[in-house]
């Protein structure tokens, strides 16, 4: 009996042009493989079947000078992170993995913003409950808070560093693995609205298929 593999389909195709510090960080605190650091470029892509990301790394890793931080899959999706010093080696490795697999970046899905909130004022046993589970800075009673909520999961990536870039915010936590990304920053509230206009610019700008899941 033959079977047939159904075409893969990309959910995320999402480049960072220059980590911020605390996104960096982040990422190698928590990931499995290559530490990057800040300043380097990196891509995520995220595809559906969730092993189609084993063939996707195989192209990305042997097309140019990336490492991977990322290659695992949650429930139906792969999701894949790869890094370099250059630019041009991601976006060069990148572009490998499109082509080999017979896509386009117009063939990622558009980020849709879930929810947002904003809390100004934080509430002490609010910021010790976050506080518990959080893999990134410590909530200070009496800051900001802005949570924001996408799909697909891994755009909440760029989100993060464009709000990084634009304000002097606390990086508290990064989820960009499954059905949704998440991302809760932190400051005065001046600082965290700034942050967040520029985190919904960013994925605002970004173009690409609707989802229709």
């Amino acid at each position: 009996m033959s079977t047939s593999n159904p075409a893969p389909t990309l959910r995320t195709y999402a480049f960072v042009d220059r980590m911020q510090p605390q996104c960096a960080a982040h990422i190698a605190a928590t990931s499995p493989g290559d530490v990057p650091l800040a300043g380097m470029a990196e891509l995520y892509i995220e595809m559906a079947p969730g092993n189609e990301v084993f063939r996707a790394a195989d192209i990305a890793l042997k097309a140019a000078g990336v490492r991977p931080a990322l290659q695992i899959i949650e429930r139906e999706f792969g999701l894949l992170e790869i890094h370099s010093e250059q630019q041009a080696e991601v976006l060069a490795s990148g572009q490998a993995v499109l082509d080999e697999l017979g896509l386009t970046e117009a063939d990622r899905i558009k980020p849709t913003i879930a929810s947002t909130q904003f809390i100004t004022n934080v509430h002490p046993y609010q910021a010790q409950l976050l506080n518990k589970w959080r893999k990134g800075s410590m909530l200070m009673p009496g800051q900001s808070l802005f949570v924001m909520e996408v799909a697909p999961a891994a755009y909440i990536s760029v989100a993060a560093n464009e709000a990084e870039k634009a304000a002097s915010i606390t990086v508290i936590e990064l989820r960009a693995v499954g059905r949704f990304g998440r991302m809760f920053l932190s400051g005065s509230e001046s600082d965290v609205q700034t942050a967040r206009d520029a985190a919904v610019a960013a994925l605002q700008d970004m173009h690409g298929r609707e989802d229709r899941r």
